[in-house]
């Protein structure tokens, strides 16, 4: 029994290393693809409008109602000392550094990477892939560096449209609703609101948005199992991306915090 345990630990410790090392050797030979020609910039334009035009709508109603409830729940802390008018900044500071950039990523790998994984997972299982390569098409360079591409380009700018939609909707409901002194409310935001704050929020966004694709891709591009397989393989993608995002948000935080 505890040599079976410990099998079962060990085993699975292996199989972890082994698929990180076969992610990053994978990536050294995805990366210096970004740089090389043809730049694919039809499919990069696409992949950005999916990624990011076709993503507004749900993170637009994510970020609103967002907004809506933190505000909601600040006021119920701030009223018991009598300071509700100064909760404009706290809103404004956890929006734009962790609720926007978290949030987001997370409705993009809900939308996106999961219908990357799935994309591309059924044209491994078809051999579609295989037949780009056959045809001396780098079906790296022509699948995978136009989605990661997109989605580095598209995720930064979903995450200021999440932090202002947010930060109105908070505004709105703090006024009409909460009865919250609204100059107090925006001047605060002005004395006290940094650059920073945003740029915070857009390296994550950034950071994310390379880690969720190249994960995405990466799964789908190595799918197997047919189509059992590309089901696997999308619900593979989504939960990794989504625990990448919150381990990679704490490490930004805290070297942000650092320097």
């Amino acid at each position: 029994m505890l040599n079976n345990f410990f099998y079962f630990i060990g085993k699975n410790v292996l199989n972890f290393f082994e698929s990180l090392g076969d992610f990053f050797l994978f990536q050294l030979r995805v990366v210096p693809l970004f740089f090389k020609r043809p730049f694919r910039v039809k499919q990069i334009i696409e992949q950005v409008y999916f990624m990011g035009f076709g993503s507004l709508g749900v993170i637009f109603l994510t970020s609103f109602f967002t907004g809506l409830v933190e505000a909601v729940q600040l006021y119920n802390g701030f009223h018991k000392f009598g300071v509700e008018d100064f909760m404009g900044y706290t809103i404004f500071l956890s929006i734009c550094k962790e609720l926007g950039p978290v949030f987001a990523s997370l409705m993009v790998i809900s939308r996106g990477i999961s219908a990357y994984a799935a994309e591309l997972g059924s044209m491994r299982v078809t051999e579609q892939i295989d037949a780009l390569d056959v045809m001396a098409v780098n079906s790296k360079q022509y699948l995978i560096v136009p989605r990661i591409l997109g989605t580095i380009i598209s995720l930064p700018l979903l995450i200021l449209f999440f932090d202002m939609v947010a930060n109105i909707g908070a505004y709105l409901i703090s006024i009409w609703t909460l009865d919250v002194n609204g100059f107090t409310y925006i001047e605060n935001i002005k004395q006290l609101g940094e650059i920073r704050d945003f740029s915070e929020g857009v390296v994550k966004g950034i950071v994310f948005a390379y880690l969720i694709s190249a994960i995405g891709t990466y799964i789908g591009y190595n799918t197997k199992g047919g189509a059992k397989g590309v089901g696997v393989s999308t619900t593979k993608a989504v939960v990794v991306s989504s625990i990448i995002i919150f381990i990679t948000d704490y490490i930004i935080s805290a070297l942000y915090l650092i320097i």
